[in-house]
């Protein structure tokens, strides 16, 4: 079971999701807040493994809630859900401390599939901020920018893939399927699903046919 913590100013897409939170199976929505210090009290109390954090909150932001959150659960996984794709929110969230960012525009079962996906340590990122995410990763970074704690994102190659991604890319050029490739790993068919997704971002990829042609020409398996 998930314990979920949903930190959200916005009444209806808080009421909206939640109901969705409730009632998916292997999710417990186990407390709501409408502003960041509120957040950041609740989540002291509740100790939740994920929380859903959006970013333009009244009393304090969910870039600093995130941070001091991290602060005392350094455990606790946080999905931003916001609407904001700026560069500078996105780097500032991810410096923070975010695990992971959905965009409010994804439908409710890819918000699902992100909560299951960070809860798993896996990095979820919305195809539509993905670019930005991305072409940062192999940045110089300094002490003054914003984004100089990014480098934990930074991994081996110069896509960006970390070396469970490199696993399971090795298996979809074998032809492997998702379920395949859990078995094979001894990984959830959600985590799976979530690699091979998180590869074609990664890959600019729309098919795994695509993903693995670009793995072959670029030597990465």
């Amino acid at each position: 079971m998930i314990n979920v913590l949903f930190i959200e100013d916005h009444e209806l897409y808080r009421m909206g999701l939640s109901m969705v939170l409730q009632k998916t199976e292997g999710i417990n929505l186990i407390a709501e807040a409408s502003d960041g210090l509120e957040g950041v009290k609740k989540a002291r109390e509740t100790s939740p493994d994920v929380i859903l954090m959006d970013i333009g909150l009244p009393v304090m932001d969910g870039i600093e809630s995130t941070a001091r959150i991290k602060e005392f659960l350094p455990n606790t996984k946080v999905l931003i859900f916001t609407s904001r794709n700026g560069e500078q929110d996105i780097l500032s969230a991810f410096s923070a401390g975010a695990d992971g960012y959905v965009m409010k525009g994804a439908t409710p079962d890819q918000t699902i599939t992100a909560i299951k996906a960070v809860y798993e340590g896996v990095g979820w990122i919305d195809p539509a901020i993905a670019k930005i995410v991305f072409s940062h990763i192999n940045k110089p970074l300094n002490k003054d920018n914003v984004s100089a704690d990014f480098n934990s994102v930074k991994t081996k190659n110069t896509f960006g893939l970390t070396e469970r991604e490199l696993d399971v890319l090795s298996l979809m050029v074998e032809g492997l399927s998702n379920p395949q490739i859990a078995e094979k790993l001894v990984i959830t068919r959600a985590t799976a699903k979530a690699h091979v997704h998180s590869i074609l971002q990664k890959l600019c990829a729309a098919t795994r046919t695509q993903a693995t042609v670009t793995a072959m020409k670029e030597g990465l398996v």
